[in-house]
C-alpha cells in the first residue's frame, strides 16, 4: 500500500450512498479515510442552514452563489488530507454529481430544459475549470443508479421521502436525467444498478469493481455466501437446529453476540447495544463479512440467536435473498420442562427477549418451523428449507412412451398404468418415470427389470396398488421394480444415494418422464450432492458383491448389476458420468494395468468370469481405502 486511492460514490438521493461507504470503510478499517460531509468544507454553511438549507438552495440563495459554496466546498474536501497517507480515500459524490446537482437547481429555479440546465451549470463552474478537472482525474468515480429509466429512478428515490415538496420531485426529476447524461459522456468509471437490489449486492459489486485499482480493499462481500439466521423464545430449539445444521448441511456455526461484540472491538465501541439497531447490524455484517473472507470455502453458514427486531429487519434489508430467517416455533409449556434452570428461568429470558420484538421476528421470518413434536420433524423442517434454498426447482418435460424402444408389451404395461393413474382430472400420480437400461434404450428381454419411479402420495397408495393390479398381468414374466416417493421426501432429500441420482436425472432433464402433473416442479440436487451420496451407494455395492461372491453359486445376473454399479461410483469420483452397466465396466477395466479385454462381454454368461470381474473391481475399490494399520496410525 504505497499510494492513494480516491473512491468517489456518486448517485442521487436514497441510492445507498453512504450507507455503502459507512460499510466499506468499516470493512478496510484504518487504511481507510471517509472525507466527511460537505458542509464541513466551507464556514458560509452555518449561515445556510440558519436560514434553511432548502430555502436557500431553492429560493434565496443567488444561483451563482449555489454554485461558489457548492465548488469551493467540493475542491476544499479534496485538498484536505489528500496525499498526506497511503490508503483509500472515500468520498460521498464526486465531481461530476456537482455539476449534475447544479444543473437540476437550475432547471427547476429558472425552469430550464434538460440540455439548457446542463449548459447552465457548465457556465456557473467555469470560474473553477481547471481545479475541478484536475480533482476529478484523481477519483475514481462510481455512479449508483436506482434504475436505468431516469424517470423510474425518480420515482424511486421519492419513494424513500416521508413527505416531499413539488420543488424538491422536480429537482430529482432533473437530477437524474441530469446524471443519466453524465453517465452518457462517460463520466464514471463504473456504473452499479442499485434498482431492488439488497445492500450486500451493491456493495459486493463495489468492490469488485474498485479491488483491482485498490488491491488492499476487499475483493468481494459475501459471495455465494447463504445465512441461516435462527430466531425463537428461550428453550425453543435454536441451538439444537444449529448443531444439525452444522453437522448435516455443512453450515458454519456462529453466535450473534460473539460476532457484534467482535465488531464492536475493531471499532473501539466499548457498548455496542447502546447503539441503533442498524449500527448493530452493520456491525454484524462486518463480522460475517471478514469470516466469509477468511472462509472463502463456505457457503452456508447459520447465525444464532435473532433477538432484536429491528436488528432482524435491517438484516433483511441489507442481505437479501442471501438471508433466510427461521423462527423455531415451540409451545410455552414445552419451552418451561426443556430449561435446565427451571421454569422461572425460562420465564425471565422470556421477557428480556420480548422487550426486545424477539417474539415478533416469526412475523418477518421466511420460515416458522414447530418444534412442539420429535426431533426427527424439526430435522426434516430443516432439510426442506436449506434445500428449498441450494436445490433449484424446475418443470420437467415429459417424452410419449413409445420413444424409449421398449418392447410391446412393456409399452402396453406403461400406457395402461398411466390410463389408470394420470389421465382421470385427479390423477392418482404427480409423475412417473421409467429408468435404469429401459430409459436408455438398453433394454434386454431376460436380462433387464423393468424400472419405474414414481412421485404419488400416501393417500393415493391403495389407488395406485389397485391400478398395479389392474395392468400386472401385461408385464409377463418380466420384474417390476418400483419405488414410489412423496413430494415432501423429494423437497427434503429424505432419499437414498439412488434415489437422489434419479432427482438429479430428472431435474438436469437428462432423464424424462413419460407423465407430471400440471404445473408440477421438482427439485434439481447439486451435483456435489449427488456424488457425495454415492459413497452411500458404493458401500452397499461392495458388501452386496461380497455377499454374492460368498454364496459359492453366486446369482449371475445380480453379481455382474452390483459390480457394474461399484464400478459407476468409483467412476464418479474420477469425474466420469457413465449410466450403462457394460460401459462403466469397461471403462474402469480399460485403466487397469495389462487390462484383460472381453473380460465384461463374457461375464454376462459366465459365472466364473463374472466373479473373476467382481473381485477385480472390489479390489479397486479396496485400493481406495487405507489400510488397517494405516488407520490406527502405526508408524
Amino acid at each position: 500500500m504505497d499510494h492513494e486511492v480516491t473512491l468517489a460514490l456518486s448517485g442521487a438521493d436514497n441510492t445507498g450512498k453512504t450507507k455503502q461507504l459507512g460499510i466499506l470503510a468499516r470493512r478496510v478499517g484504518a487504511a481507510a479515510l471517509l472525507a466527511g460531509p460537505l458542509d464541513a468544507h466551507d464556514r458560509r454553511w452555518g449561515a445556510i442552514k440558519a436560514q434553511g438549507m432548502g430555502s436557500w438552495w431553492f429560493e434565496t440563495g443567488w444561483l451563482g452563489e449555489v454554485a461558489d459554496v457548492l465548488a469551493t466546498s467540493y475542491l476544499q474536501r479534496a485538498r484536505q488530507g489528500a496525499g498526506e497517507r497511503a490508503g483509500l480515500r472515500l468520498i460521498d459524490r464526486g465531481i461530476p454529481m456537482l455539476e449534475a446537482s447544479l444543473a437540476a437547481t437550475a432547471a427547476v429555479r429558472e425552469g430550464l430544459s434538460p440540455a439548457a440546465a446542463a449548459d447552465r451549470a457548465r457556465t456557473l463552474l467555469e470560474p473553477f475549470g481547471q481545479d475541478l478537472k484536475a480533482v476529478e482525474a484523481r477519483e475514481y468515480g462510481i455512479v449508483l443508479l436506482h434504475h436505468e429509466d431516469p424517470q423510474i429512478g425518480a420515482d424511486r428515490a421519492l419513494s424513500h421521502e416521508r413527505s416531499f415538496t413539488p420543488t424538491y420531485a422536480g429537482y430529482q426529476f432533473h437530477l437524474h436525467h441530469q446524471i443519466h447524461r453524465l453517465v452518457d459522456e462517460g463520466r464514471f468509471d463504473e456504473i452499479v444498478l442499485v434498482d431492488t437490489r439488497p445492500v450486500v449486492a451493491v456493495q459486493d459489486e463495489i468492490r469488485r469493481s474498485l479491488h483491482p485499482h485498490a488491491p488492499w480493499a476487499p475483493a468481494r462481500c459475501l459471495p455465494r455466501t447463504r445465512v441461516l439466521a435462527l430466531g425463537g423464545m428461550s428453550e425453543s430449539g435454536k441451538s439444537t437446529a444449529g448443531e444439525y445444521l452444522r453437522t448435516r448441511h455443512r453450515h458454519a456455526r456462529l453466535k450473534i453476540g460473539y460476532l457484534i461484540d467482535e465488531a464492536a472491538g475493531r471499532a473501539g465501541v466499548d457498548d455496542p447495544y447502546a447503539l441503533a439497531p442498524v449500527v448493530r447490524a452493520e456491525l454484524l455484517l462486518d463480522s460475517l463479512d471478514r469470516y466469509a473472507a477468511a472462509h472463502h470455502f463456505l457457503e452456508r453458514i447459520s447465525l444464532e440467536s435473532l433477538h432484536e427486531l429491528d436488528v432482524t429487519r435491517e438484516l433483511r434489508r441489507m442481505l437479501g435473498d442471501q438471508l433466510t430467517v427461521l423462527y423455531v416455533e415451540t409451545a410455552a409449556d414445552v419451552r418451561a420442562r426443556r430449561g435446565t434452570a427451571g421454569p422461572e428461568d425460562v420465564s425471565v429470558r422470556d421477557r428480556t427477549k420480548a422487550a426486545r420484538g424477539a417474539d415478533r421476528i416469526a412475523s418477518i421470518a421466511q420460515a416458522v418451523v414447530d418444534n412442539n413434536g420429535c426431533r426427527l420433524a424439526l430435522e426434516r423442517a430443516l432439510d426442506r428449507i436449506v434445500l428449498d434454498a441450494a436445490w433449484p426447482r424446475t418443470v420437467p418435460a415429459t417424452v410419449p412412451v413409445n420413444s424409449l424402444g421398449l418392447p410391446v408389451a412393456l409399452e402396453a404395461f406403461l400406457a395402461a398404468l398411466l390410463e389408470r393413474t394420470a389421465a382421470s382430472s385427479e390423477p392418482v400420480i404427480d409423475l412417473l418415470a421409467v429408468t435404469g437400461s429401459g430409459a436408455r434404450g438398453k433394454y434386454q428381454h431376460g436380462w433387464s427389470d423393468l424400472d419405474v419411479f414414481v412421485i404419488a402420495e400416501p393417500d393415493r397408495t391403495r389407488e395406485l396398488a389397485k391400478a398395479l393390479e389392474e395392468v400386472h398381468g401385461d408385464l409377463g414374466d418380466v420384474k417390476l421394480g418400483l419405488t414410489v416417493l412423496s413430494r415432501a421426501e423429494c423437497q427434503a432429500g429424505a432419499v437414498t444415494s439412488r434415489l437422489l441420482h434419479v432427482l438429479t436425472l430428472l431435474g438436469t432433464g437428462a432423464l424424462l418422464p413419460l407423465w407430471a402433473r400440471p404445473g408440477l416442479t421438482i427439485p434439481v440436487p447439486a451435483l456435489a450432492d449427488d456424488v457425495a451420496a454415492s459413497l452411500e451407494a458404493g458401500v452397499q455395492s461392495a458388501v452386496e458383491v461380497r455377499r454374492q461372491l460368498l454364496k459359492g453359486s453366486p446369482d449371475l445376473r445380480v453379481l455382474f448389476k452390483v459390480t457394474a454399479l461399484l464400478a459407476k461410483v468409483l467412476l464418479r469420483f474420477e469425474g466420469i458420468e457413465q449410466p450403462g452397466d457394460s460401459e462403466a465396466l469397461h471403462l474402469l477395466i480399460d485403466t487397469t494395468p495389462d487390462p484383460e479385454h472381453g473380460l465384461v462381454d463374457r461375464a454376462r454368461t459366465d459365472r466364473e468370469v463374472a466373479q473373476q470381474l467382481a473381485h477385480l473391481v472390489l479390489g479397486r475399490w479396496m485400493n481406495t481405502l487405507p489400510t488397517a494399520e494405516e488407520g490406527a496410525g502405526t508408524p
